[in-house]
Parts: structure tokens; C-alpha cells; sequence
């Protein structure tokens, strides 16, 4: 089933819009149902041959999902004309057992967790390539000088290689995070009509550890319908994230500005374009990354205030959630694999990184020669006699060099070595290469936890 709205496929990518689908979600409906037959058959609650029959009708082609969701509509939850079409599919002697025990919102939550444990390991693979893309740049340009800005002004010097452990460490946080939502916030639902799974009498708690079992999830300490902690948290989890790759967006975009130029999106015939302006070469990947992550985490708020459930089921709160998380997952999804795409894929310029280190005839080293003269004249007074030639340099059009190198207070206490080692911008990176060095170590161990889980 596609997204009613045709312009949200720009926003989505189509592998997590499969996973959210109204088919995977009825096929996993059936999935619980076959595999909650199959636990009750198993510990005795119903005949053996019955749990063959069900599990032989939890066939997702034999079902009309469509009109499945339009009688939903109807009913209020897809889990009565489930039940009702998956009664009608099954032989005797399994139709008297179907959904025994069992109560809608343990049929559409247990679903929707197997949808998200998908979701996540979706992300998690998408993440692996933005962290191994930022890698291979950390790596690459680990000596690259750029102006480091804050404010968006020049104020000292980085490595391009630093900025991009930066982005390699934020996603290596994402990473693990969204690892540890898939190991700790899902759970099976099962606690039938009000969480107490009395219809079942004592085989209530072994027909849920044999479910649990069936379907590879862990067994809550008891059934969790109107605690949505677990979905706020994973919520949480996937905004964050989202937000995290609008941050690595939000850099290429500034470094990519005309003005810049320092990065630039890859060229594909057809991508970044303009209807009027022939010149243009627009971030595609950037400005798409920054859209999705908005979508994404505007819907964070909504899965927040749907914790406000009553009693032992929720009105309105749950049913919110049916819309929210299969929505938060598909943009979370496309601004992760846009920034995959993006990072992958960057044009870096080293040369007019070091062009616009000597904007303002190199201003931008104050600091470095501030640090070289403190020794000598104390940090107050080497600042201000800093500052005082820095406002020569740029009143009069000269470079910090020619101001510092005429300035006898400076010239009393350095040397035109001392003065060129200090205005060097590839000599003042600090433990640069250190941090880098650490960003991806941290990588390399959250990738060899991936693939050996």
C-alpha cells in the first residue's frame, strides 16, 4: 500500500516504506497469531491439529488488506476484521481457537514491535555506511587545513579530517543507541483483554514465554498496553538521530555556499538543478536530509503526549501511534540514507579550504600568536597587542604576517621564524589528530559489535 500523499515519497525511502507497509503489518498480525496458536497448542491450551489449521491460514495473499483497513476504519482497530477474515480462512477443527486468549492490542502492538526491530536493523545497516563514508574522509583529510568557525565567523583552524570524525562519532552514537533500543524497549505484548490473560486460567505466563520464544522477543515482566514508555523511548531514539544527520546536512550545506565552496554534492546529470539557472548546483541530499529529519522529529511530540493512556487501555493515545511510528521510522529512514548518500558521495576542495584560511590576511591564527607571545608578556597583554595588529591588518588591507612583523612590541620577543611558525595554520591543529585517531576507534568497535551480534 503506497503513502497517500505522493510528494512523501521524497521523504521516505522505499525499503522502511515496505517494512511500515499496511501488507507487513497485516503480515505480521498473521505472524503473531500463527505463532500464539502454535505456543497454546504446544503447552496444552488448544488441540495441535487446531494451531496446523491457523497457522495454515496466516497467509498475508490470502487476505484482501485493503479492504481489511477499510472495515478498520469502521471498527476501530484492523485486529476485528483480522480475526474475523482469518476465522474464515481456517478449517475446522482450528476455527473455534483463533485469537484465543488474545485481545486486539496484543495482535497490533507484538506486530508493530517486529515492524520496528525491522526498522531498526534497516537503520542501523544506513548508519553503518554514513559512519564508514565519514571514516574514509576522517582518514583522508586527517591534515587537511579549514577554517574552524563558530558563529558562522572564521576563529581558528581545523583539519577537514576533524570535521569529519565529527560526523563519524555523532553517528557512531546514533548507531549504538538505536542498537541498544532494539535490545532493551522491545517486547512482546501479549496480557489479553484488560493485561491479566485470565481467558488462558495458569497457563496465562507459559503460553507467553513460549510466544516469546516463537517470535524472538523478550518477555516484559507483564503486558505494557497502556505504559508506552518503551515506544516514547524508541521515539526518542529515532528523533535524535534524525536530528543528528541535519546536523552533518546543515555543514555541507553552509560549506558548499558559493562563497565557500569548500565541499560540493556529487555531480549526477539531472540532480541539483534549477528551472531558471543553468549555473546552479544545488544539495540535494542536504536540503532532502533537512526536510526529512523536520518530518521526523515534529512527529516525536505526538508519540510523547500519546503516553497520556487511561486505565488498562488507551482512547485515542494508542490509535495515535498506528499513524506516528510507521511516519517517524520512513523519515528517519530517508535522512539517514540521504546522508549516506551525501557523505559517500562529497567533493571535497582542499585547495579552497587553504584560499579561505587567508581570507582577512589570515586573521583567523590570532589565537596561535596570542599563545606564542603569553609566555613572554602574560595572555592579557599579548592579546591586546594581538587585537591591536589585527586591526591594522584589516584597516589597512595587510596580512597578519606584515602587521605582526612590523609591530616592535612582537618583534621584541619573536623571531620572523617564531612569528611564521605561529601563523601557520598546519602547525596549530592540537590533538586533532589524536581525537580523530579516537573517533574512529570507537567506530571500528561498534561496527565489529554489529556484525558479530
Amino acid at each position: 500500500m503506497h503513502l497517500a500523499e505522493p510528494y512523501q515519497d521524497m521523504f521516505v525511502t522505499a525499503a522502511m516504506t515496505d517494512i511500515f507497509s499496511a501488507t507487513a503489518h497485516v503480515r505480521q498480525m498473521l505472524r503473531f497469531e500463527a505463532a500464539l496458536a502454535r505456543a497454546e497448542a504446544e503447552v496444552g491450551v488448544i488441540p495441535p491439529e487446531a494451531a496446523d489449521a491457523i497457522t495454515a491460514g496466516c497467509d498475508v495473499e490470502l487476505f484482501d488488506v485493503a479492504a481489511l483497513y477499510r472495515e478498520a476504519a469502521i471498527a476501530g482497530t484492523p485486529a476485528i476484521p483480522l480475526v474475523r477474515m482469518l476465522t474464515a480462512e481456517v478449517s475446522e477443527p482450528g476455527r473455534a481457537f483463533v485469537h484465543f486468549g488474545a485481545t486486539s492490542q496484543d495482535a497490533i502492538d507484538t506486530a508493530r514491535v517486529l515492524q520496528m526491530r525491522d526498522g531498526l536493523d534497516l537503520l542501523v545497516k544506513d548508519l553503518l555506511g554514513v559512519c564508514e563514508a565519514s571514516a574514509k574522509l576522517a582518514e583522508q583529510y586527517r591534515d587537511t587545513p579549514m577554517a574552524g568557525r563558530t558563529l558562522l565567523q572564521h576563529a581558528v583552524p581545523i583539519t577537514f579530517g576533524l570535521k569529519a570524525a565529527r560526523w563519524l562519532s555523532l553517528s557512531t552514537r546514533q548507531l549504538r543507541a538505536l542498537r541498544a533500543q532494539r535490545n532493551q524497549s522491545l517486547a512482546l505484548q501479549f496480557g489479553g483483554a484488560a493485561g491479566t490473560l485470565a481467558a488462558l486460567g495458569d497457563a496465562g505466563m507459559t503460553v507467553a514465554q513460549r510466544l516469546a520464544d516463537e517470535l524472538r522477543l523478550p518477555l516484559p515482566d507483564l503486558p505494557w498496553h497502556a505504559e508506552r514508555d518503551r515506544v516514547a523511548t524508541i521515539a526518542t531514539t529515532l528523533g535524535v538521530t534524525a536530528g543528528a544527520m541535519s546536523k552533518i546536512a546543515s555543514d555541507v550545506v553552509l560549506l558548499s555556499q558559493t562563497e565557500i565552496a569548500e565541499v560540493a554534492e556529487s555531480t549526477v546529470l539531472g540532480k541539483g538543478g534549477s528551472s531558471a539557472m543553468p549555473q546552479k548546483h544545488n544539495p540535494v541530499e542536504a536540503m532532502m536530509t533537512l526536510a526529512s529529519a523536520r518530518l521526523a522529529t515534529g512527529i516525536v511530540p505526538v508519540l510523547l503526549a500519546a503516553m497520556a493512556n487511561e486505565h488498562e487501555r488507551a482512547v485515542g493515545g494508542w490509535q495515535a501511534e498506528w499513524v506516528a511510528i510507521p511516519n517517524l521510522f520512513r523519515h528517519t529512514s530517508s535522512a539517514v540514507a540521504r546522508v549516506r548518500n551525501l557523505v559517500g558521495e562529497l567533493q571535497v576542495n582542499p585547495d579552497r579550504m587553504k584560499q579561505n584560511l587567508e581570507l582577512d590576511g589570515g586573521v583567523l591564527m590570532a589565537e596561535s600568536l596570542t599563545i606564542a607571545l603569553a609566555p613572554h608578556l602574560g595572555r592579557p597583554e599579548a592579546q591586546q597587542v594581538v587585537q591591536a595588529a589585527c586591526n591594522r591588518a584589516l584597516s589597512t588591507g595587510a596580512t597578519l604576517s606584515k602587521a605582526a612583523l612590523e609591530d616592535p612590541q612582537i618583534r621584541v620577543v619573536l623571531s620572523p621564524e617564531a612569528i611564521g611558525r605561529a601563523l601557520d595554520p598546519a602547525g596549530y591543529s592540537g590533538s586533532s589528530g589524536v581525537m580523530i585517531d579516537r573517533a574512529l576507534a570507537a567506530y571500528r568497535e561498534a561496527q565489529s559489535t554489529v556484525e558479530n551480534s
